[in-house]
């Protein structure tokens, strides 16, 4: 009888906790945030009727977020929570329980072109919350306590369950290469590896993808695979293969790209930055000016359009239909798997220190996901996961978040690559790691494999 509102950090995390939402969403949290932002919510309103009447909050994917969104929400529930009791103006969030739930082995808060150090530094562990939480942990592997499980593939289980947790705890043997002070290269067991003497793009899709042609459009089949690599230029290259394979001829969409209106927008904008400059463009989580599909081809959202539809960023779609300013699909993951939906155009805004202006494009908000970079694919749990190597991970919980993607040992596999281009079976992991082995900070770490 009681009112809790549940929120996570990404949009595939929401969709698996009932009534889930984004925090964003459902806080109001600015985009562009400061050291001084608050949440968007005003005394007296529905929504902060609503918080204030709630006795818990759950947030899930927390380390995932700035520490300022979480020192925002704070300031905004000591407003809303004072008009009732003016003590709680000095009590942490207001005096409201907030579970915050996570594991700060996986990837931490992005920053753009940030430092070891901005990176650790934007953590919810460098707020000044962190001395008022209370630190939970979970020790129970509930997936080993499976009735249907044998004897024999319990003990895998456990096996692989612990030797993911030891990269993710940086208990995993390590060495260092010569000229290097810290021991980053590690090497992974030989029944995981991929050694192709051929093409690896072809090794690793024919691993991951088996009898891809006969299953190209069969929803379980592509729901619980996926190729994991660090960088976008790997991920398209793989995708292309695959789009390459999917029968049928391929419907090619172009971007309408405009430059957002401006205060001071000098007379010679067009002949400083012409259309094929603009379409040239190209943004992190921002899609391409050119995208091709077939009917049949695996897609996935990159911005949230209707959570109560499913339809979040990380979402992943089957494309049935295509249209030329709207195309239909079946939802392939969340909880309303086999749904048809459209997904329409839809203006894209960004900006980079590059350009004196904002981008503004108009294209589908999607990208191919057959292969997918390492942060997309956090908090989506396959069955087959093949991941490719070209180069080291390059930032904290990487190499961890991707071997955590696979249930078993048998749905994983990976494919390292060397200085020269051959296979190998040592990796690097980041540097960071060795920050967060040494401080232990762990708040209620929940891991894929149920265990912590």
């Amino acid at each position: 009888g009681e009112i809790v509102l549940a929120v996570a950090s990404s949009g595939v995390a929401a969709l698996l906790m009932p009534g889930g939402r984004i925090a964003h969403s459902r806080f109001r949290i600015p985009i562009d945030i400061h050291d001084r932002s608050m949440c968007a919510i005003r005394r007296g309103t529905i929504l902060g009727d609503l918080i204030r009447k709630a006795s818990l909050i759950i947030w899930d994917e927390a380390p995932m977020t700035h520490k300022l969104c979480f020192e925002a929400l704070d300031r905004t529930l000591r407003d809303i929570q004072s008009a009732d009791e003016p003590a709680n103006e000095y009590k942490p969030f207001g005096g409201k329980p907030i579970l915050l739930g996570g594991d700060f082995r996986q990837v931490l808060p992005v920053i753009e072109k940030g430092t070891r150090a901005d990176v650790v530094d934007a953590s919810l562990v460098r707020s000044a919350l962190w001395k008022h939480v209370e630190v939970l942990h979970l020790t129970t592997n509930m997936r080993l306590h499976n009735p249907s499980l044998s004897q024999q593939a319990r003990g895998e289980l456990a096996e692989f369950a612990k030797w993911v947790l030891d990269i993710g705890e940086g208990r995993a043997p390590m060495n260092k290469r010569q000229g290097e002070v810290e021991r980053t290269w590690i090497e992974i067991p030989k029944e995981l590896l991929l050694t192709p003497c051929g093409d690896k793009i072809t090794a690793i899709i024919d691993a991951v993808y088996p009898d891809f042609e006969l299953n190209y459009d069969c929803i379980p089949y592509l729901s619980q695979r996926a190729i994991v690599c660090p960088v976008n230029t790997i991920v398209d290259e793989i995708n292309d293969n695959m789009l390459a394979k999917v029968p049928g001829d391929a419907k090619d969409y172009l971007s309408s790209d405009t430059i957002s209106n401006t205060l001071e927008k000098p007379v010679d904008f067009d002949l400083l930055y012409p259309i094929e400059f603009l379409n040239s463009i190209s943004i992190n989580n921002f899609r391409e000016h050119r995208i091709s599909l077939k009917i049949g081809s695996a897609v996935v959202l990159l911005r949230n359009i209707n959570q109560s539809l499913g339809l979040c960023n990380g979402t992943r779609l089957m494309v049935t239909r295509l249209g030329d300013y709207v195309f239909e699909s079946k939802i392939m993951t969340g909880t309303n798997i086999g749904q048809l939906v459209c997904i329409p155009w839809i203006v894209l805004s960004g900006n980079s220190p590059k350009w004196p202006f904002t981008l503004q494009r108009r294209q589908f908000p999607i990208r191919l996901c057959y292969a997918m970079k390492i942060n997309k694919c956090q908090g989506q749990t396959l069955g087959n996961v093949g991941v490719y190597l070209r180069n080291p991970v390059f930032t904290h919980g990487q190499l961890y978040v991707t071997v955590l993607r696979a249930t078993s040992k048998q749905g994983l596999k990976l494919l390292i690559e060397d200085d020269d281009g051959k296979p190998c079976s040592t990796t690097g992991t980041s540097s960071t790691l060795k920050y967060y082995r040494c401080c232990r900070l762990i708040l209620l770490s929940v891991c894929h494999c149920d265990c912590s």
